[in-house]
């Protein structure tokens, strides 16, 4: 074959450059981004889905189902739902603090209509993308105007999200002690001995009631001495109520150690979600609150509440947040879902005595007091990660590998079936 001339070499040289820029131009920027890991409640989930038995068990999700293991939307939110559309209202913007009627009564619900605080102006309020939302609104707020060091204390265990939130608002985390293993309970002393322990002025986040993942919660005198601990050492208590009502049956019972610390004279934040106790999982309905000394401060940092608001998502979403405000509004529809959140709690309560009841008739020979004197959604069984995967991998029972279930995926239909295969890898 003749060699090519110049001419042809001279002809083929753009082409080749232009491909050599062409495969330059296309390696991504992203190339290096490295593969995270992946969640664990998705995982579970995936895993279930994967299972052929019918029987399947899946007590890894944190959404209320009802005695068929079905989602439940509350009938005073379809009928608050029908109200709102037949309001025909616009769908313009809600503020950077969202819908007033919401927030006020959000207010109301939480820190109770008795509250001097209210009474007299001095809770900043804001409507938030749900109660994960609220805490990162929070996060973000102390990160750039708390005085004292910028580390939070969270209980351990704690909800998994709680950490990776306060990180990417620019604090740091650290933790005191909460859950006692060997006891299956609270670790009172060493909550209290840690409280005391730490720097003077120091941000403590506190589950209000339900706490997750464990369960467990201080009793009220318990919360007195945790108030006292914390004011003796001049903290700034953050409380996460992601339950209230959803926990007891009862909104005020829920909303004791906030209300308490209140009374006590602490000034304290709040982070408050609608998920759970109206079934609004996906309407993202929440607020974040402080409440401060007076309506003076109270305007300034509602201010700089909104100047962190404003860069994020400019202002939140009014569909959801006016089904709660027409729920927490309306006499009527109020009454009835403060009924139909007692019939949730109640439910879980009731799959908690049963759980308990039928492992004590298989003849298993562990304690299971822990199942019952636990409250809201979850439970802390004590079982091992080797005993979880057994669950899983040999009765097709799903749940984290810390030991936690979700109750509200206990039915009647399968709390037999739960307990005898609990009863086989304990035994």
């Amino acid at each position: 074959m003749l060699a090519k001339s110049a001419l042809q070499r001279a002809a083929a040289a753009p082409v080749r450059s232009a491909l050599a820029k062409q495969s330059v131009r296309t390696v991504s920027a992203w190339s290096q981004v490295p593969q995270g890991p992946p969640d664990a409640i998705l995982g579970i989930t995936e895993a279930f889905k994967k299972d052929s038995n019918p029987k399947k068990i899946n007590l890894g999700v944190g959404a209320y189902r009802d005695d068929k293991g079905k989602p439940y939307v509350l009938p005073s939110v379809r009928e608050a739902e029908q109200k709102v559309v037949q309001a025909q209202m616009d769908k313009e913007y809600a503020g950077i603090t969202g819908v007033p009627d919401f927030t006020k009564a959000a207010a109301l619900l939480a820190y109770g209509e008795d509250s001097a605080a209210i009474k007299e102006g001095r809770i900043a309020i804001t409507q938030t993308i749900s109660g994960t939302g609220a805490l990162r609104i929070g996060g973000a707020f102390f990160q750039r105007h708390y005085p004292n060091a910028k580390t939070i204390y969270i209980p351990t265990p704690s909800w998994a999200n709680h950490k990776a939130v306060f990180l990417d608002s620019g604090l740091e985390v650290k933790q005191y002690r909460y859950y006692n293993k060997d006891t299956i309970g609270l670790d009172f002393d060493g909550m209290v001995e840690d409280v005391k322990k730490m720097p003077k002025g120091s941000l403590i986040l506190l589950h209000a009631c339900a706490h997750n993942p464990t369960g467990v919660d201080p009793t009220e005198a318990q919360w007195k001495a945790i108030s006292d601990a914390v004011k003796t050492g001049d903290h700034f208590p953050f409380f996460d109520m992601a339950y209230q009502g959803f926990a007891s049956g009862s909104t005020d019972k829920d909303a004791f150690a906030l209300r308490y610390f209140l009374k006590e004279g602490h000034l304290p934040a709040l982070a408050q979600s609608f998920a759970k106790n109206m079934g609004l999982y996906g309407e993202r309905v929440g607020a974040f609150s402080i409440v401060t000394a007076s309506p003076e401060e109270k305007a300034r940092v509602d201010s700089q509440v909104k100047i962190l608001v404003r860069p994020l998502y400019s202002n939140p979403p009014v569909h959801g947040a006016r089904v709660a405000s027409t729920i927490l509004n309306d006499p009527a529809l109020n009454k009835q879902w403060l009924g139909e959140v007692k019939d949730m709690a109640e439910r879980i309560i009731k799959m908690r005595a049963l759980l308990k009841d039928n492992l004590q008739k298989l003849g298993s020979k562990h304690n299971w007091d822990h199942i019952t004197s636990q409250i809201g959604m979850f439970a802390y069984t004590g079982l091992k990660p080797e005993q979880m995967t057994k669950l899983a991998e040999e009765h097709s029972v799903y749940a984290t590998k810390d030991g936690r279930i979700s109750v509200a995926g206990i039915t009647s239909e399968n709390v037999g079936r739960l307990a005898e295969a609990i009863h086989k890898v304990t035994s």
